[in-house]
């Protein structure tokens, strides 16, 4: 699928203001972002994709949990966190501006510039202490990803870890710390992503949340039954409490055990259009999950993003719908967020 074959489609694309909101960045090394070099996103292939934002998130991989690994996997987080800030600079005929908030990041789009918006995955980065939150906070983190692979001391994954020792439930869903931990979020004006969380985590996420929370990158479970997957009664849940489900562009989210070279741009828009029909064009938005392991035939990075809108466009969304999708739910949710901070 050729975007370039549908100029209409194109130039809807390029008006739009565009969020994909989970990106991962190469560490502790990796390809220079301003050049078009080998990673799914870097900035020329952003500005060529017609891409106005991204969340970049600053992973942390899941281990055993020691006092040691907890203050490791922090310091990871923040060094990852301080380089998706050094991002921000005008290089290499490149503008790219740091966004930490809904208004700056509608103020990229205005201005022709991109937009770097930081983010935590796996709540294992802060460890048992409540604190790093403000520091993830200070430095611009618009979100955490509760859990990855693997349970942590706030809730139980999607995905235990048997290598690790986990059992297949840890703390029936949140722990009085992860409790804790959304409390302070919500106080902070940090997004809470329910993304990679098991389905009593979700659902208790979504309760205990002051703001909507968010699923910042899963597909949705009745199209294809993976634990990474929302069913019916969790999308329901992140409707009821005015949150987004991002629908991302993992291939084996999208089709049971498919290879990304055989899931294709309507494969995605299929989820897309189940969680519209099930929950509405308000609760419903886009991610990659580029250089996380997202990617398929149409859309293998980010350079190709005008044709999701294009088979949007050919599906019957206009171009009201489309901003919705491509970050317009997002914002709403970082705005809710932000004003309800203390």
């Amino acid at each position: 699928m050729d975007a370039s074959s549908s100029p209409d489609a194109l130039a809807v694309h390029h008006s739009l203001l565009t969020l994909d909101t989970h990106i991962d960045i190469p560490w502790p090394t990796g390809p220079d972002p301003f050049v078009d070099g080998p990673r799914k996103v870097d900035l020329p292939k952003m500005k060529r994709g017609g891409l106005t934002a991204g969340c970049f998130v600053a992973y942390v991989p899941q281990v055993i949990r020691t006092p040691a690994s907890e203050t490791a996997a922090f310091e990871r987080a923040e060094g990852m966190l301080l380089a998706i800030r050094g991002m921000a600079r005008r290089e290499a005929g490149l503008d790219v501006r740091l966004a930490t908030s809904a208004d700056a990041i509608e103020a990229a789009k205005r201005d022709g510039v991109l937009a770097v918006v930081p983010a935590v995955e796996n709540g294992f980065a802060i460890g048992t202490d409540l604190g790093r939150l403000a520091r993830f906070a200070d430095l611009g983190a618009r979100y955490m990803t509760m859990t990855h692979t693997g349970h942590n001391a706030l809730a139980d994954s999607s995905n235990p870890r048997g290598d690790l020792g986990d059992r297949d439930i840890e703390h029936d869903g949140l722990s009085p710390l992860g409790r804790a931990a959304v409390a302070e979020m919500n106080r902070l004006g940090m997004l809470v992503d329910v993304a990679h969380t098991s389905r009593a985590s979700m659902l208790q996420l979504a309760d205990c949340s002051r703001t909507p929370v968010v699923s910042t990158h899963s597909c949705i479970r009745a199209l294809c039954d993976n634990p990474r997957n929302l069913d019916d009664q969790q999308l329901d849940a992140l409707r009821d409490v005015g949150g987004v489900v991002q629908v991302t562009a993992v291939s084996a989210f999208l089709r049971k055990d498919a290879k990304p070279d055989a899931v294709t741009v309507a494969d995605y828009a299929d989820h897309i259009d189940y969680a519209v029909r099930r929950i509405g064009i308000e609760h419903v938005g886009i991610s990659s999950d580029f250089d996380g392991g997202g990617w398929f035939t149409g859309w293998k990075d980010v350079s190709e993003s005008p044709n999701i809108t294009r088979e949007l466009l050919r599906r019957g969304y206009d171009r009201a719908a489309l901003g919705l999708l491509w970050g317009g739910n997002f914002l709403r949710c970082l705005r809710k967020v932000e004003a309800m901070a203390a």
